[in-house]
């Protein structure tokens, strides 16, 4: 079974401005690269990453690109391009950064102030240019934006989207209402997906359970379906509430049981699935 982490991020921050002490997580404030989680994905068991933007830029996603043609444990790129630009000029950028290896595109959805900004024409337009060019879309959502999700199905029929993180529920309060009837109506559009991801960040930091996160996992099985759900880390933003190791033994206990082929799919078939990896390892590389 070929082990695939859809989601984690590496930065550097002697290129890169994050910001991360302005926010309050100085811990993050460091490079983190290949060097410090190669070797725990082997350990772990991961044989591949999908690496994930953090930062408004396309230099970041050129970086990104690079890093992955330098290392082939990372199997794909989800970049970012600003989708608020005239169709011809998205598509110019998707043409600029162009390479077997970017396999989708995100935004910080969660972190604009204007809390529609995902239904704005302008970024449906935007969107609209990823559904043509079959590109998938990251949801970087929190519970609040779920109402945009039916206006997103219905307007973008053809677009690929995943959920990251489940949308950031309630873990911490043990809140389940209303995230898992969303969450349950977001699963009826057979194009959006979910990332088992983020979880222990959203659970209580120093007290967190794997049973804590069950209800959630549980939710999102029901709703998606084996078929349509994969595991992620977020690391290094895990590292705040517990390892990299942790996060894959959390989530191996709170699925014990499931039927081999559907932890295949979760720790890996899906994610090569919705973003187009090649079939097993990424040895060769274009």
């Amino acid at each position: 079974m070929t082990v695939i982490d859809s989601h984690q991020h590496y930065w550097a921050v002697d290129q890169f401005e994050y910001g991360f002490t302005k926010q309050g997580v100085p811990a993050l404030d460091r490079d983190y690269l290949p060097v410090d989680l190669e070797p725990q994905m082997e350990a772990a068991g991961v044989d591949h990453s999908v690496l994930v933007q953090v930062l408004h830029t396309e230099e970041e996603t050129r970086w990104m690109i690079g890093l992955a043609r330098d290392h082939p444990t990372i199997a794909g790129v989800v970049g970012w391009l600003d989708l608020t630009l005239e169709p011809a000029q998205v598509n110019a950028a998707l043409d600029r950064l162009a390479d077997p290896l970017l396999v989708g595109i995100r935004h910080l959805v969660h972190e604009e102030p204007d809390t529609d900004w995902i239904v704005r024409s302008d970024v449906l337009r935007g969107l609209s240019v990823l559904e043509n060019r079959a590109v998938p879309f990251d949801l970087l959502f929190r519970p609040p934006h779920f109402p945009h999700l039916p206006i997103l199905s219905e307007r973008l029929p053809g677009l690929r989207m995943v959920i990251d993180h489940l949308a950031k529920p309630y873990i911490r309060e043990a809140r389940l209402q209303p995230w898992a009837a969303q969450m349950q109506a977001a699963a009826a559009n057979p194009n959006v997906w979910c990332k088992l991801s983020g979880m222990i960040t959203e659970a209580d930091h120093d007290n967190w359970r794997p049973s804590d996160l069950a209800p959630y996992v549980e939710t999102a099985l029901q709703a998606f379906g084996p078929d349509r759900l994969m595991f992620g880390s977020d690391w290094p933003v895990c590292t705040l509430a517990g390892s990299y190791a942790q996060v894959i033994m959390a989530l191996r206990e709170v699925l014990d049981g499931i039927e081999s082929s559907t932890e295949a799919a979760i720790f890996g078939g899906n994610a090569a699935a919705f973003y187009g990896l090649p079939a097993g390892s990424q040895e060769t590389r274009p």
